[in-house]
């Protein structure tokens, strides 16, 4: 209880440009006063202001005129609980976890560049150390000799082994040499990077399917999770990208890093709802501890708390 209560008070800090602007909107409403159905329009422009989306402000806003119309809202400080509980259930919950029939379980990253795709990865195998189950990674980036060093320094620094080649190596074969590795040892998480990619190279994204054939021939039943990490300060402007993720290699869930240098917040659910695909962890910060799995009515509270 106590871990969850200092999260929710980072997730709530990270979500502060979000919260502020969305709040800074409603300032003309005057606390206690009975709510009136002309005001929602402000609420409305609040929700875009956000990043929300045309699509999820709508369903958002229906709900909303629904409630305060039957007068079962009816000022603003009970709107703003309407309207976190109500996002909160907007989100498509994860599915229960597919348990690898044999570790390794493994999952890929990916994303374009500057996501914090790498860093993501360290924060997720350290998680895994902390529970003192096996962890191996794989630079699978190698488009970038500061990546594959990145990843190293990061091994060394939680205590994690790295399957990596030189760079300018086939990525597929660093993919084929982790997942012998991983299998041979019986560690029980294999964590996958690739280089990032712009969604608009079609010969990228060949070879992201190709690394995701090499896994599937590798591992049965593998990537058991393929996680998009999106850089929340893109906004609704990831929801192109994150589409072609998704038609490429079949995205299973998102990782939403640098949440608290947006105003964007809302960008989250927009990308969610439109892919049919759960957030699984959320970065408000720049510790291991920063990054936990992601809590939609916790969300939905700090956005208006």
């Amino acid at each position: 209880m106590a871990d969850e209560s200092r999260f929710f008070s980072r997730l709530r800090q990270g979500l502060k440009k979000t919260r502020e602007g969305l709040l800074g909107r409603l300032e003309t409403f005057i606390v206690g006063a009975p709510l009136e159905v002309a005001q929602l329009d402000e609420v409305e422009e609040a929700l875009l202001a956000a990043d929300l989306g045309p699509r999820c402000t709508a369903e958002v806003m229906e709900a909303a005129r629904a409630v305060v119309v039957r007068r079962e809202v009816t000022t603003i400080e009970e709107l703003r609980a309407h309207l976190a509980r109500h996002i909160g259930r907007l989100f498509t919950p994860p599915p229960p976890a597919r348990p690898a029939a044999v570790p390794p379980r493994v999952a890929l990253f990916v994303g374009t560049n500057g996501s914090g795709k790498t860093t993501t990865i360290a924060k997720l195998a350290k998680r895994h150390r902390d529970a003192d189950e096996g962890v191996l990674l794989a630079a699978g980036d190698t488009f970038r000799a500061a990546a594959i060093e990145q990843l190293q320094l990061w091994g060394r620094r939680i205590g994690v082994d790295v399957v990596a080649h030189r760079a300018g190596a086939d990525p597929a074969a660093v993919v084929f040499d982790a997942c012998r590795a991983a299998a041979a040892r019986g560690t029980a998480h294999l964590l996958i990077d690739t280089a990032g990619r712009l969604h608009t190279k079609a010969n990228l994204m060949e070879e992201l399917k190709k690394i995701h054939r090499v896994i599937g021939r590798e591992v049965p039943g593998a990537p058991h999770d393929t996680f998009l990490v999106l850089d929340a300060t893109t906004g609704l402007n990831a929801l192109v990208q994150a589409r072609q993720f998704h038609q490429a290699v079949s995205i299973s869930g998102l990782i939403v890093t640098k949440l608290d240098g947006t105003a964007k917040g809302g960008a989250i659910l927009a990308i969610a709802q439109d892919l049919g695909i759960p957030v699984r962890y959320v970065g408000v910060g720049e510790s291991p501890e920063d990054l936990q799995p992601f809590d939609p009515q916790a969300f939905g509270a700090a956005l208006f708390s």
